[in-house]
């Protein structure tokens, strides 16, 4: 897969589709089996799910990436809505493309387990960009051990609080450790008048319905109890997988939003808020902190917020905890690729495919994917950084590829982005995040009885930390409910998990 690149190119990352073509055009022959040259076109075919409108085929974009990897491109945007249906009838008829995007559930586990696509695993190593990602991009969707596909990668460490620090400063709160600091600052802020309006219309944290989402790494009751000590949904206890709420910095957690709702110090609607009206309260500058958002976002959250109270201060902390920065780690990926041995037909061409999604983590597909062409959806500073100049073009022409191909947003390979101070900090959060992330140890492990059973435990679990969060039932009461949960198959649930484990780790 080595190979001459372009003088041009490794003194500019200047991409423009002119540039990239001359580019393919003096490149080596790319290797075929055993060494040999093969400069024959590699024929891509990809079945992903569409990302806004679809883009035309052969677009400018596509024929850049076609120049760069010698391959011919064939991509079939399926609309997101019927994605699922018609993944199910490719699948069982056994019609897939040469690289097919798909998301970990039962039916993929399903196609995965039944022997219909290729092992990856062991020839990752060949592959230098696809072999630098953290590993735990790769665990995270490896089934009973192996590795079947090559993820789209997303940020997984990256929760952040994103605060109100003018609020802050002037009530002398500071970002959170303990949950006496999460009751400190609720409390202040919702009696203490910040926006000075003389009404009690403020909130330190507005929650939404989303608040417990037993399928979201993401929802605040998970990041608040993992911070203080709590497993990422599901952690080892004894040598066994146990749930997430059975241990006590989780319940500890729970006792202190029961303990904010009896005193009103948060929203009494939270279990019937839509996350978009929770972002309206912050947006509006009626919430402390923005719990429903990421870390690299923080300068988004200003940028909304600032619209309703022009001098609003916007700051980003970690999570922190007893232990110091400690954060649920999200699964990594936005679905991933695996390659059907009915249209992927021997190791050759496996890898020149795998050579190929290889090709585009290299800087210049990397700008490509995520900055755009130099000149018309970007412009390079002075310091040799990309400044978006059109990011309507941008969203219009390029994101389509840049989320629904492998590539790094701001990490990558690619011409960095030029950042203001607030987008460095949220950045170097997530950065900093990655090194104290907390695996879901049960994210690859399978259960029988979660499969068949795992909607209905899930939700008889979640109604009854709201209702003890609402005070509608004691400890005594949330005790018998999770002893429903365990006779209804949480106890097979965690039996099966275990046994997984068990032989996962020899």
């Amino acid at each position: 897969m080595k190979r001459k690149r372009c003088a041009a190119l490794l003194l500019s990352l200047a991409l423009t589709a002119g540039t990239l073509a001359a580019c393919a055009e003096k490149s080596e022959p790319r290797q075929g089996a055993e060494g040999q040259p093969d400069s024959t076109p590699l024929e891509v075919t990809i079945a992903t799910p569409q990302v806004g409108e679809a883009p035309k085929k052969d677009s400018e974009v596509e024929l850049a990436i076609e120049k760069y990897t010698n391959a011919k491109v064939d991509i079939q945007w399926i609309p997101a809505a019927a994605f699922e249906d018609k993944k199910n009838i490719m699948i069982a008829s056994d019609e897939m493309p040469k690289a097919f995007k798909l998301t970990y559930n039962a039916t993929t586990l399903n196609a995965i387990q039944s022997g219909l696509f290729w092992e990856i695993g062991p020839y990752l190593n060949e592959y230098k960009n696809l072999s630098d990602a953290n590993p735990m991009y790769y665990d995270n969707i490896k089934v009973e051990g192996k590795l079947y596909g090559l993820p789209l990668y997303r940020d997984i460490g990256r929760a952040g609080i994103v605060y109100r620090k003018d609020w802050f400063d002037a009530l002398g709160l500071k970002p959170p450790v303990t949950l006496d600091d999460w009751y400190n600052i609720a409390k202040t802020i919702a009696e203490k008048d910040p926006d000075q309006n003389g009404q009690n219309d403020t909130y330190g944290l507005f929650m939404d319905r989303s608040y417990n989402d037993t399928a979201l790494s993401s929802s605040f009751l998970t990041r608040l109890s993992v911070s203080q000590g709590a497993p990422n949904k599901w952690g080892i206890e004894n040598g066994k997988v146990v749930a997430e709420f059975m241990t006590k910095p989780y319940q500890d957690s729970m006792k202190l939003l029961r303990r904010l709702y009896a005193e009103k110090l948060i929203n009494q609607d939270f279990s019937v808020v839509q996350t978009a009206d929770a972002d309206n309260k912050w947006n509006s500058g009626k919430a402390g902190i923005r719990i429903n958002t990421v870390a690299s976002a923080a300068a988004t959250s200003y940028d909304n917020v600032s619209k309703s109270v022009p001098n609003a201060v916007v700051d980003i902390a970690p999570y922190m905890g007893p232990s110091g920065n400690r954060v649920p780690a999200e699964p990594g990926n936005n679905g991933f690729f695996v390659f059907p041995k009915s249209s992927v037909k021997d190791e050759m061409e496996l890898k020149r495919l795998l050579g190929f999604f290889d090709q585009l983590l290299e800087p210049e597909m990397s700008t490509l994917l995520t900055r755009g062409f130099e000149g018309k959806h970007f412009e390079k500073t002075p310091d040799g950084k990309a400044k978006f100049k059109d990011l309507t073009l941008f969203n219009l022409e390029v994101k389509p590829y840049r989320d629904s191909l492998p590539s790094f947003e701001v990490t990558g390979t690619g011409l960095p982005l030029q950042l203001n101070e607030l987008q460095a900090k949220g950045w170097k959060v997530v950065a900093d995040n990655l090194q104290n992330a907390v695996p879901n140890v049960a994210l690859t492990l399978t259960s029988k009885t979660y499969m068949e059973k795992g909607a209905e435990l899930d939700t008889l679990i979640r109604d009854a930390q709201t209702k003890y969060i609402m005070g509608k039932i004691d400890d005594a009461g949330w005790e018998a409910e999770l002893e429903r949960w365990k006779k209804a198959g949480g106890d097979q649930v965690m039996e099966e998990f275990t046994a997984e484990y068990g032989k996962q780790k020899k």
